[in-house]
């Protein structure tokens, strides 16, 4: 990154003529004076790994801060702005990373200052990506996930360059999936017209390992009607409501009832939506050689990482409603498909009870919310497991 390779004017204030009746300072005084009344500068003379996020500031300890000039080791000036009572300098763009940065620096009373620091030099930098999309309504269910595109060590630097503000309060908590992937989510159910706002200012944090922030982040997203739907092997159906009001009550065939294809149970996330797709089996380990299958399916709507969608099965229209036929996807006539996709929304909640299977992890990507809040907030930022 280059930063501040412009040659942009330093902040210069004309410096009035001394008094005709000032007595010089002399020997022991002067330098007296001069430590004294010399600029202050925020970052210490050959400092070394400095944040380049943080801004650097010139403070006049004498009468006023006649010039200040801030260059980089190409002579770049950098751009800065000067307080109207000329007492405050304060850089005003990003510093660049493994750069050299020399201030001179001198008040309306002679007195200079000349600071040489370098920035931090990272082996390697990482981004983050930020869901939901900026702008978007979810449900009620929907936590805000951070992706980073390498391994964090220090995961408590991670968490600690994130501000969440919500509007009403709300509270919540972080947890890591893994090495790269940090969630957070409300104790409860979010409350349909929340406003929530993201902010991952990582730009200069040191990760651990030499890994720095590459460049900040930000999303914003509001929180749409409770949709809620409730999957039941009991009874073979599938059952929406919107606000508490009961929508549909639809047929549905499940995974099949044993330990290998058995739905699991437990609280999932609505994900992605796809008005058509390939289900291939390959994604989840199961070769088609061992009874695998590359089938199109219509209406296909995320409920799992780990391949688990409500997708239109006219297939097995037959059993839906009496019969477990699927390899742990919710199947439906293709208009319930049809129409389900079109009531749900990202971050909706699907319950699913009552059959053989196991429950959701909440590892999965969409099942956070199978991981009790006693354990999730506590966190695990400290956490030494590699996953």
């Amino acid at each position: 990154m280059v930063l501040g390779a412009a040659a942009l004017t330093g902040c210069t204030i004309d410096r009035p003529s001394a008094a005709a009746d000032a007595s010089p300072l002399t020997g022991e005084q002067a330098s007296v004076e001069a430590e004294d009344l010399a600029p202050e500068v925020s970052v210490a003379d050959g400092a070394t790994d400095v944040d380049p996020s943080e801004p650097v500031t010139v403070t006049a300890r004498g009468e006023g801060l006649s010039e200040v000039t801030m260059t980089n080791e190409s002579g770049g000036v950098v751009e800065a702005s000067l307080s109207a009572d000329s007492r405050t300098w304060i850089t005003e763009e990003v510093l660049g990373y493994n750069r050299t940065y020399t201030i001179e620096a001198t008040d309306r009373n002679g007195t200079s200052t000349t600071t040489v620091f370098s920035t931090a030099t990272p082996a390697a930098t990482t981004g983050v990506a930020l869901s939901p999309l900026p702008g978007s309504t979810v449900g009620v269910g929907q936590t805000i996930a951070f992706r980073f595109s390498s391994v964090v060590d220090d995961r408590q630097a991670a968490q600690d360059a994130i501000t969440i503000e919500t509007s009403p309060q709300v509270e919540g908590g972080f947890y890591w999936l893994n090495n790269r992937e940090l969630r957070w989510r409300p104790r409860e159910y979010w409350e349909p017209g929340t406003e929530v706002s993201v902010s991952a200012d990582i730009y200069g944090v040191d990760f651990g390992g030499g890994l720095y922030g590459s460049e900040d982040n930000a999303t914003n997203f509001t929180i749409g009607d409770r949709v809620e739907t409730v999957v039941d092997d009991a009874t073979k159906t599938m059952t929406v409501y919107r606000n508490g009001e009961e929508l549909r009550t639809i047929p549905v065939s499940l995974g099949r009832d044993n330990a290998t294809w058995a739905t699991p149970n437990g609280i999932y996330i609505i994900g992605d939506e796809h008005e058509s797709m390939i289900m291939d089996s390959t994604s989840f380990g199961l070769g088609y050689d061992e009874g695998g299958y590359r089938t199109p399916v219509k209406y296909a709507t995320q409920m799992s990482y780990s391949g688990i969608f409500v997708h239109a099965a006219p297939w097995s229209v037959g059993a839906q409603g009496n019969t477990n036929t699927s390899h742990g996807c919710i199947n439906v006539t293709t208009e319930a498909a049809a129409w389900f996709q079109d009531v749900v929304k990202r971050g909706d909640i699907v319950t699913v009870k009552n059959t053989v299977g196991t429950t959701l992890s909440g590892y999965d990507g969409l099942g956070d919310w199978n991981i009790p809040w006693s354990e999730w907030s506590q966190g695990n930022a400290d956490e030494t497991s590699a996953w």
